[in-house]
């Protein structure tokens, strides 16, 4: 059978893991890459040994060998370029958020509808085989009834004033950062996990270092020359470092979350635990192997991942025998099996059931934040505003 031939435009951090993740499946091929001018495409190109480089990305989306498109660009570029590979009747594979705001990615949920493409938005933390075998748990009812959700998402990487980097500029980041950028993949791994919509929200944000300082040098940030001080400037920040979040379900069930990128010692750290009413489980992406199960009657567990141990509905996430730990990487890839495998059985993205996270879902998470930025504006509760219908 032919392989899948695809397309990748960015080639920051997420570019070449994309690039990566594809090669492992096997069944698709990477044939053009995209960057901002042809001699750093040319270069990037050979780096990642791909035949085919493209200095301009509308160049890329003229050939007609690329049947799929990957966008890795920064969150400012999503919407324009998600909407002219729709609209070259490519299918995407977008980088989140999904666009700048919840009118741009109902626009784009619309055409996608309307061109009749796949469409997917790498929330890869959904993908994990524990969360997919939590998930199974709690649609079978062997946890009992959700009663309460809460958790985290804390990193470090912007602790320190002089730490500096695109996301911080809203015009180019988005009017939020630290719910936008992580808050965003908690809330979709908790919906998917509940199988539970998030309907209504109460917020309190905070900037926890309102000036930054920018390197001018033309190094990195830490890459001054040895003997010299580095040189900085004082830029104002004004998107969040933190913020606590109440949350309502569809249902009625509660919850609550906070995100921070000023945590020491926290390098990735998504976490969350739901309290049900025979028993809780937690679940920890910087250990993603174990999933805690709380009792009240009897010693807790911890069940670690191995595919004899696993439901069936869940064995397919899983790759490895059990102690052959699979982690971020491994999650990427799963998202990616599967959204290419919904493109070589020819389904249907205006009917058949993905199981991947696609452009409803990237709407979804853009319809919270912007719930978030207003609650904590207006101190209230706010609901969640979907500009198009979602399906469930």
């Amino acid at each position: 059978m032919e392989k899948i031939k695809v397309g990748v435009i960015g080639t920051g951090f997420i570019g070449p893991t994309h690039i990566e993740a594809i090669r492992r499946l096997g069944f698709v091929e990477v044939v053009g890459l995209a960057e901002h001018g042809q001699e750093v495409a040319e270069q990037k190109a050979v780096e990642l040994g791909i035949p085919k480089a493209y200095g301009d990305y509308r160049d890329m989306l003229k050939d007609s060998e690329i049947q799929v498109v990957h966008n890795c660009t920064p969150n400012h570029l999503h919407f324009q370029i998600n909407k002219e590979i729709i609209q070259a009747g490519k299918h995407v594979l977008s980088e989140k958020p999904l666009a700048m705001s919840s009118e741009e990615s109902a626009e784009l949920l619309k055409l996608a509808k309307e061109h009749q493409v796949v469409h997917g938005v790498n929330f890869n933390y959904r993908q994990f085989p524990i969360v997919k075998q939590l998930e199974t748990m709690i649609r079978n009812g062997e946890l009992g009834k959700v009663n309460l959700v809460h958790g985290s998402y804390l990193q470090d990487w912007l602790l320190f004033e002089t730490d500096f980097n695109w996301r911080l500029a809203p015009e180019v980041g988005g009017k939020s950062r630290a719910v936008a950028d992580i808050g965003s993949h908690w809330c979709d791994t908790v919906q998917y996990v509940t199988g539970k919509k998030i309907v209504e929200v109460f917020a309190d944000l905070a900037t926890v270092i309102p000036v930054r300082k920018k390197s001018t040098s033309q190094g990195s940030t830490f890459g001054g020359q040895k003997g010299q001080e580095e040189a900085y400037e004082d830029v104002p920040i004004n998107t969040e470092d933190y913020a606590s979040v109440l949350v309502r379900f569809e249902d009625g069930v509660k919850g609550l979350f906070t995100v921070s990128q000023v945590s020491a010692g926290r390098k990735n750290r998504l976490s969350f635990e739901i309290a049900c009413s025979q028993n809780s489980a937690f679940w920890n992406q910087e250990e993603p192997e174990k999933l805690w199960i709380g009792y009240r009657d009897q010693p807790n567990q911890t069940l670690l991942a191995d595919p004899t141990l696993f439901n069936p509905e869940a064995k397919s996430s899983i790759h490895h025998p059990g102690g052959h730990n699979e982690g971020w990487p491994d999650a990427l890839k799963n998202g990616l099996l599967n959204f290419y495998t919904f493109i070589r059985e020819g389904k249907n993205p205006l009917s058949d059931k993905a199981t991947f996270a696609t452009f409803e879902d990237g709407h979804m998470s853009m319809c919270i934040t912007d719930a978030i930025l207003a609650s904590h504006e207006q101190q209230k509760w706010m609901k969640v505003k979907v500009k198009q219908e979602v399906r469930a």
